[in-house]
């Protein structure tokens, strides 16, 4: 399979609201709840919101399979120097196939040509087979955050951290 990893187009972001909706609702149910999920995924994922992160210049990248949006990752610099790799979703069905791995490739190489010594990112401590993949690609675990994001949910997270100077 052809995967074409490029800019996110802001005709995408209805695809990729309902991208992120249909991983979500295969990946979580069994960690966080269909109602943490629905908020979550309404807070962070409205097309609306994707084309304005897009407009103030976050990094969105597309995977795409004969043209039809399969994965994408969102980022964006933190004050710090490091990168912060906000969000990573590949289709349930064409996850393990590498595209997630070329996705994270691809902001790696971004953020270091824009000077950034670090990829750092949140995974929920309960996602297994996320943070076994990010493990595979080089991150390591920083620390944990526990955080209350309002409505009574909290995220229970890993930060992961993968140097970028010794890639």
């Amino acid at each position: 399979m052809d995967i074409e990893i490029s800019p996110l187009r802001l005709d995408e972001a209805e695809a990729l609201a309902d991208l992120a909706r249909a991983v979500w609702n295969v990946a979580y149910p069994g960690i966080i709840g269909q109602a943490q999920i629905d908020y979550m995924l309404d807070q962070r994922y409205k097309p609306g919101l994707v084309r304005q992160l897009l407009a103030r210049g976050d990094m969105w990248l597309a995977a795409r399979a004969g043209g039809e949006l399969v994965g994408f990752a969102h980022g964006y610099p933190l004050d710090n120097g490091d990168f912060k790799l906000d969000k990573l979703y590949v289709a349930t069905e064409l996850q393990r196939h590498g595209i997630g791995g070329a996705l994270i490739r691809a902001v790696a190489e971004r953020a270091r040509q824009h000077g950034n010594d670090r990829l750092l990112l949140r995974v929920n401590r309960q996602n297994k087979p996320a943070i076994e993949a990010y493990l595979k690609h080089g991150f390591q675990v920083a620390t944990i955050v526990v955080e209350n994001i309002g409505e009574g949910f909290v995220m229970d997270d890993y930060v992961m951290i993968r140097e970028l100077t010794a890639s």
